[in-house]
């Protein structure tokens, strides 16, 4: 299993709770980032929203792009995760910044970014920023056709496209991404296959898998399923129990096995968690943050989710408590003591997941008593 945690550039997870002590700051996200570097995590994801959908419109947020160029020059192992949305970027210009990024992280001469695709939801953020906002199924016609123009761009020169969303006339993009990623999502690394951190002093372990930044995406509508089982690298899935991931994973592997040219998925889970020294003590925890508010005196948060939920096509119907935490965090059931949690953890993995995304709050504190209390024993990097 593979240790990443989303990184809080909207100042927290929890729309119940005004201030989490960790502000949406470049000096905050920083000093959490090198940390979990230290701890032995392996990877962060970088959100993309131009304004926050968890503490109101006119909260901070950060820019996911410059974050992930600044992240890059601060670290030296992590695999940076950087949400985009094809909506908000250019396909052959989100190349060429991706590719330049991924040179500032190179660790060995590998790379270390890669992309989560996410196709839009947020109809008011597009207005607010002048984009055209698509519907459901064309937003994912455009996301299909920005990523052939993506992977064009990456992988030759020359590269023209008449689409119905984008027109490309002949197109230079260099420098390339590095052409070997540093535990990139494909899982073939040494480490994927049981062995120990390396230490410091020893060459960063690499991956054979794609020659270019892992696209990662996620969505429970079959117009996403079917595009991501056929145009990225891994799935991600919102929290939920390890049964229902197992069946989820099963049927992306299905449709998978229907592109017999591509290589094996991988798959990641997203989790809330929230490590005791007892289950009671937990529980308290979970009754804290999910206290509800009266959504008429949140109004702007409330319809934020309500945007989320009718703009994403989920599979399944989710309780107000769910609007508590972000991205159904509390479902994945990573709550407990350290032994139900490792327990939580390894049947996730028996699911078929090689990743966690984490949620915590105060993520300074949570992430140091995960590291110590739930992960295996690593080496620190100096």
């Amino acid at each position: 299993m593979r240790y990443g945690f989303w990184l809080p550039v909207f100042g927290g997870w929890l729309r119940n709770v005004d201030d989490e002590h960790m502000p949406a700051t470049w000096d905050y996200v920083r000093d959490l980032t090198v940390r979990a570097e230290e701890l032995g995590y392996d990877l962060t994801l970088i959100a993309e929203l131009n304004l926050n959908d968890i503490k109101g419109p006119e909260a901070d947020s950060l820019d996911a792009l410059t974050t992930a160029a600044a992240l890059a020059a601060v670290t030296r192992r992590l695999e940076l995760m950087v949400a985009v949305r094809p909506t908000f970027h250019s396909p052959a210009l989100l190349a060429k910044q991706a590719a330049c990024i991924d040179r500032i992280s190179q660790a060995n001469g590998a790379g270390r970014l890669t992309l989560n695709v996410v196709s839009s939801w947020w109809a008011d953020e597009a207005r607010k920023y002048g984009i055209p906002f698509d519907e459901h199924d064309d937003r994912y016609a455009r996301t299909s056709e920005w990523l052939d123009v993506l992977t064009r761009c990456w992988q030759g020169q020359h590269t023209t496209h008449q689409g119905r969303f984008y027109q490309v006339d002949d197109n230079l993009l260099s420098p390339k991404p590095l052409a070997t990623r540093a535990w990139g999502g494909q899982g073939l690394g040494p480490r994927a296959q049981g062995q120990e951190s390396a230490l410091p002093s020893a060459p960063l372990a690499l991956d054979p898998g794609p020659s270019h930044p892992t696209l990662y995406a996620g969505g429970e509508s079959e117009t996403a399923k079917n595009l991501i089982a056929a145009k990225c690298d891994a799935y991600l899935m919102h929290g939920d129990d390890p049964g229902t991931i197992a069946a989820k994973v099963a049927d992306m592997r299905q449709r998978r096995g229907a592109h017999a040219h591509l290589p094996p998925m991988t798959f990641g889970v997203t989790g809330y968690c929230i490590v005791r020294d007892s289950e009671a003590e937990a529980n308290r925890e979970v009754d804290r943050i999910c206290k509800q508010p009266d959504p008429a005196n949140s109004p702007e948060g409330f319809a934020n989710y309500q945007q989320w939920i009718t703009g994403s096509k989920l599979e399944k119907k989710i309780s107000l408590r769910d609007y508590s935490v972000s991205n159904r965090g509390l479902q994945s059931g990573l709550i407990g003591t350290p032994e139900q949690v490792r327990q939580r953890l390894a049947d996730f993995e028996a699911a078929g997941c090689s990743l966690v995304l984490l949620q915590s709050s105060p993520q300074h504190l949570e992430m140091e008593r995960f590291a110590a209390q739930v992960m295996p024993t690593k080496p620190i990097v100096g």
